[in-house]
């Protein structure tokens, strides 16, 4: 959780150097996107990089915001907008989020924990729910 910062940095700085064909979680072995949602207050595009749980033809998004005891920038602009962008490996890709809640987050929530273990620790840190976001494709 410490070294999130710089972590974020070195992400956005490798995504520019490679025009998002590179990233950190990408290089660990998991997968990676880049998000782009519209500012709830700006309206401008704003885009980061994220792990998610690849769902059939869904992306999954954990909001864990790295353990910090508030939900990410990214979590609050989909609330605000679902319309957004997801980009894996340069390539986008309009989306809709949809945040789950009730017996719909516990089912995915069980699936993200077996997915990725660490889920546990940055809600244990964060002292609340992680928000859970299931972005489909949209048809053209």
């Amino acid at each position: 959780m410490r070294t999130a910062r710089f972590v974020v940095w070195v992400d956005r700085k490798l995504h520019t150097a490679f025009g998002g064909r590179v990233s950190l979680v990408a290089l660990a072995g998991l997968p990676s996107l880049r998000l782009t949602t519209t500012g709830r207050k700006s309206g401008l595009p704003r885009s980061t990089n994220l792990l998610y749980f690849p769902r059939g033809e869904d992306f999954v998004l954990t909001a864990s915001n790295w353990g910090r005891p508030n939900d990410p920038a990214w979590a609050l602009n989909l609330r605000a907008n679902p319309k957004c962008q997801v980009a894996r490996a340069g390539k986008p890709v309009d989306v809709l989020a949809r945040e789950l809640h009730g017996e719909e987050y516990e089912r995915m929530w069980a699936e993200l924990l077996a997915f990725w273990p660490g889920y546990r620790m940055e809600q244990r840190e964060a002292n609340r729910p992680l928000p859970v976001f299931v972005l489909t494709r949209v048809a053209r």
